[in-house]
């Protein structure tokens, strides 16, 4: 068939009889139609949709594509082992609804591990989105289950169809983000009310050094240096690659951009290894110096 002048967005794929707005004004759950496989080139984009949506200036760094990181990231343990190799998961699981039924939304999906998890465990629908070509092409190269769709989307100018999702879901993909206020606020107006967004990101302690890393003393103690936490902003350090671009905010400004949004929080955890992971894996041990990662669950 001819290719469409126009090419649909995620925005466009999702509306249904009862509740076709794209925007913020839809307050009730969606009863319509649950969402179809689709292929992107194949679907024109509905009259008039696009009229609103303005495509701000700023990207995400798309660091994964570059080679020489992609390659470091490729060997690195939870992408061998996925879920099971991040030491977080069971924490994270632990906040997350049953799968049965739900359509999930997977932001920053990576390769994909999240998105067949849900599938596996009863979700109706799983769209998975990321910047990065090369990881999704490793997530559609290993995922086979007919509902679960991938798409490439900045979460920097990502537009969602309104009451759409009964859960979303990001691993460690926000602290990549600049603008985070507005990407809530989508993720906000995507969800059905009372749905809940579940995620990790790098914790602002961990974050907020200019040069990360252990500082050791003469008796050999190591200690984490906290500086600039005070002064949001970029901070750019050399992890795989160099110059990864991460966005420093402060625990608080972080929970009440969610709160702000209208978000009520549910759970915040700093996470920390148990004492069976730490016997089962002693390089974890220095984990409990400092919190390198902060879990949240928030309810629309």
């Amino acid at each position: 068939m001819a290719r469409p002048a126009k090419l649909a967005k995620i925005s466009d794929l999702f509306c249904c009889t009862t509740c076709p707005a794209i925007d913020d004004t839809c307050v009730a759950p969606c009863e319509g139609e649950a969402p179809q496989p689709f292929q992107l080139h194949d679907i024109p984009c509905p009259p008039g949709l696009h009229t609103n949506l303005i495509e701000p200036p700023d990207m995400t760094q798309n660091i994964y594509d570059d080679p020489i990181f992609f390659q470091a990231y490729s060997q690195m343990g939870r992408s061998l082992g996925g879920l099971d190799a991040a030491p977080e998961w069971p924490a994270l699981q632990a906040l997350l609804p049953p799968m049965n039924g739900l359509r999930v939304l997977d932001l920053g999906c990576g390769y994909g591990w999240f998105s067949r998890w849900a599938s596996e465990h009863g979700a109706r629908q799983v769209v998975g989105l990321d910047v990065s070509q090369k990881m999704l092409a490793t997530a559609r190269a290993t995922t086979s289950a007919p509902n679960v769709q991938y798409q490439q989307e900045d979460l920097e100018q990502l537009r969602l169809p309104a009451c759409s999702f009964d859960l979303a879901y990001s691993s460690l993909a926000l602290h990549y983000i600049k603008d985070l206020p507005g990407l809530f606020a989508q993720v906000y107006a995507a969800l059905v009310p009372g749905a809940r967004l579940v995620f990790s990101i790098e914790h602002p302690i961990f974050m907020a050094p200019r040069n990360p890393g252990w500082q050791v003393d003469a008796q050999g103690r190591q200690s984490w240096p906290v500086d600039s936490y005070q002064q949001e902003g970029e901070r750019v350090t050399d992890w795989l690659a160099e110059g990864v671009i991460k966005q420093h905010r402060t625990l608080g400004t972080l929970l009440n951009t969610l709160i702000d949004t209208g978000f009520n929080l549910r759970h915040v955890q700093e996470w920390g290894p148990t004492a069976q992971q730490i016997e089962d894996l002693p390089a974890l041990a220095e984990e409990r110096e400092r919190p390198m990662l902060l879990l949240v669950a928030a309810q629309r």
